[in-house]
């Protein structure tokens, strides 16, 4: 059984899909948690109910926006004083197909790239800045950041998602790299790479004409968000830091690496 009582984490996104999944297991596992939302909190509402105002702190947050990331960790520090575990979850996916204009082509890859990738390099700068500020006091690991990245890192995207597969390579080479660079110090980085995931970013996999989206998945479905809630769970417990700089697959055997 995996407890985080007393540990605070900070989740992006939180308000639907993976991360109000994330947000779900790491309450009932006893965490305390900051989640962030861009337009509409969701289910952080209903969880705040549930849990108190005690255990879940609710933060908008547009990560869009030029410093945001940094906004957005200061604020979560107000919470419980310190940070534990960053996830950044939180993305954009907008549909651009090669044949637009040339204006509506550099805004959609400025938007990705700001959320996708500055927004989570600068949370993971404030979380490093953080977890190293307790270096002295601690003889245990000083922090983790667990990345929903996707396959489309590795194995690319269609034709009009080629910004969301670039944004997602470079978390890839960004969180090896503060693997590699802060294992030493007790700080751990880890990859979540999904395929299709029930959430309504996915919904599109499941309209009329689309069946062979899903048809190429062995396992024969979409992954529940809870699924990839549970690894970001265990990859935050630290029953498994010897993993740091790892990618978890989870898209049902639809790409083997």
């Amino acid at each position: 059984m995996i407890h985080f009582q007393g540990e605070t984490i900070l989740v992006t996104g939180a308000s639907r899909g993976i991360g109000a999944a994330t947000t779900a297991v790491l309450l009932a596992a006893g965490a305390n948690v900051v989640g962030s939302y861009a337009h509409a909190p969701g289910t952080l509402v209903s969880q705040q109910e549930e849990y108190g105002e005690d255990r879940l702190k609710i933060i908008q947050s547009d990560l869009g926006g030029k410093g945001a990331g940094f906004r957005l960790f200061e604020a979560s520090l107000g919470f419980k004083g310190r940070i534990d575990g960053l996830v950044n979850n939180a993305g954009i996916m907008p549909s651009t197909p090669h044949t637009v204009g040339e204006d509506q082509w550099l805004e959609d890859w400025a938007s990705v790239m700001a959320v996708n990738v500055q927004a989570v390099a600068d949370l993971s700068k404030a979380a490093l800045n953080h977890f190293e500020s307790h270096a002295r006091s601690q003889k245990t690991a000083k922090g983790r950041i667990v990345t929903i990245a996707s396959r489309a890192a590795f194995r690319g995207d269609s034709p009009d998602m080629m910004h969301y597969a670039a944004s997602k390579g470079a978390l890839v080479a960004m969180m090896r790299t503060i693997a590699r660079g802060f294992a030493q110090d007790g700080i751990y980085a880890y990859l979540i790479a999904p395929g299709w995931v029930k959430t309504d970013m996915a919904s599109v996999a499941y309209e009329p004409g689309n069946e062979h989206m899903l048809k190429e998945i062995p396992i024969g479905d979409a992954a529940p968000p809870e699924e990839i809630g549970n690894m970001v769970a265990f990859l935050l417990s630290g029953l498994a830091d010897h993993a740091t700089g790892a990618t978890f697959d989870i898209n049902g055997a639809s790409y083997v690496r």
